[in-house]
């Protein structure tokens, strides 16, 4: 079989070469290819692998992490029950997911007061969205993927909410048939106006909500960016909280730069467990350490420090927690987002678990 041909224009122009014979060319649009600056989707634990707190949580508060990376934000009077769900069949399961966040209402609230809502969301980091080019002529749109299911069908909503000056967008989906795995593609406009700082802090949250009140639904849903204006956040949201039977589970999300459809939707990229678990501690990291932290003699006293080096850089100084034995314990001292160390008597230094968390 003869190869194709390259040629000079086919280099210039972004087309792929026409193959030997053929009289039309295939654009790297055509094939989902045109864009995607960042190297991975800018969602982490898209496919909710990684579960380092553990895997369920009950009646879940307001700003709550569950599986890495996901948040709750919870005002009502029902309860929810997050865990991490292991997927063995369905839709999204022969798209190779095969675990999903899901909420399952153990406390039904079926009539939601003026200010009550509860979401999923996951917070970005400024610095990770600067392909957006958000705040300059350039700016470019952005492409919200994933797969859900709902035992309430109807009008669903997802918000994007950028920190830095207030501004937010807002898409609307529907769920089609209930306790259906399905999948949605979302478009999202470029903001030529917003600003997101090149920081380590939060940039933009993505929300999936699951019930609005009336403060959320009062407006116009916000289909352009602007300035953040609650009434139009959640317009047309069913109360998915309003009965013991209902559920909502998410997996497989991408958060793509660029206008895409179903069909020129770069495909979800599968990461090893590894390579996921990478991205997400360097927002929460926990570690059995065991009994003794080797330390060293300090300044010729009979103190020790003891030195513990996170295994990457976090996103900054974390909040640590340094779980301690029966037998001897470890005062934290010098806190990083490289390490810490842990001070201690003649005995040595001790601690047999830490935490640290660095969330937006």
């Amino acid at each position: 079989m003869a190869l194709s041909k390259i040629d000079v224009a086919n280099m210039l122009t972004g087309a792929t070469p026409v193959a030997n014979g053929g009289t039309a060319a295939t654009t790297l649009a055509a094939a989902g290819l045109d864009k995607r600056p960042n190297a991975k989707s800018l969602i982490i634990n898209g496919s909710m692998a990684v579960a380092q707190r553990g895997t369920s949580f009950a009646d879940v508060g307001d700003g709550v992490y569950t599986l890495d990376r996901f948040e709750t934000q919870k005002n009502n009077d029902g309860a929810v029950t997050v865990t991490q769900e292991a997927l063995t069949s369905g839709n999204a399961y022969n798209a190779g997911f095969r675990t999903a966040l899901k909420c399952d209402v153990t406390t039904a609230d079926g009539t939601l007061a003026t200010t009550q809502r509860f979401q999923i969301q996951q917070i970005i980091e400024g610095q990770d969205l600067q392909s957006l080019k958000f705040g300059t002529a350039n700016a470019e749109k952005l492409t919200l993927a994933f797969w859900v299911k709902a035992t309430k069908t109807g009008t669903h909503i997802v918000r994007l909410f950028l920190y830095d000056d207030d501004r937010s967008v807002s898409a609307s989906y529907t769920v089609s048939s209930s306790n259906t795995w399905e999948h949605k593609v979302l478009n999202f406009p470029a903001d030529t106006t917003g600003v997101i700082d090149n920081d380590n802090g939060a940039g933009m949250q993505v929300s999936w909500f699951m019930g609005a009140g009336a403060s959320f639904q009062s407006g116009t849903l916000a289909t352009t960016w602007g300035s953040n204006t609650t009434a139009n956040d959640a317009v047309g949201q069913v109360n998915g909280l309003d009965s013991t039977s209902n559920n909502f589970h998410l997996t497989g999300i991408q958060l793509e730069v660029g206008e895409f459809s179903s069909t020129t939707l770069p495909p979800f990229q599968h990461e090893s467990f590894d390579e996921n678990f990478e991205r997400c501690i360097r927002y929460h990291y926990e570690k059995l350490v065991g009994t003794n932290i080797h330390g060293y003699e300090y300044a010729g006293s009979s103190d020790y420090i003891g030195t513990i080096h996170f295994p990457k850089l976090m996103r900054a100084t974390p909040t640590v927690d340094a779980a301690q034995n029966s037998y001897s314990y470890g005062s934290i001292g010098t806190i990083s987002n490289e390490g810490f160390t842990i001070a201690k008597g003649s005995n040595g230094c001790y601690a047999q678990r830490y935490t640290a968390t660095a969330e937006l």
